[in-house]
């Protein structure tokens, strides 16, 4: 079973990735080092904490175990451990996208498989 790894993209952003072969990171990813992922369970605190309010997201699915050595699973907020790419994010790793849109209280909708 493929486990799936999200990044969150403004929609400039995800424009700009869209018109090239690789995403080299957003202005915190390349402060930190590192491209900024999360898992299924924490890709809606991610939203909450970091683009609250933002309405142009795009989530992207990534299959952590095809991104090899350059992902680390490293220890973040509250002590959990986060995906952290060690490399630009490649567009042919992406496998899907989904537009983030926000419900009439201003919650984020995500996909069902998104807990």
């Amino acid at each position: 079973m493929t486990e799936f790894i999200y990044k969150l993209f403004r929609n400039s952003e995800w424009e700009q990735v869209k018109n090239s072969t690789a995403f080299v990171g957003s202005s915190d990813d390349l402060r930190d080092g590192f491209l900024h992922f999360s898992s299924a369970d924490q890709v809606r605190t991610t939203c909450d904490l970091h683009f609250h309010g933002e309405h142009s997201l795009v989530m992207a699915a990534v299959d952590a175990s095809a991104l090899g050595a350059a992902l680390k699973w490293e220890v973040s907020r509250g002590g959990a451990k986060f995906p952290h790419l060690y490399r630009p994010l490649n567009l042919d790793e992406v496998h899907w996208v989904f537009e983030i849109r926000r419900d009439a209280h201003g919650d984020p909708i995500f996909p069902p498989e998104i807990v």
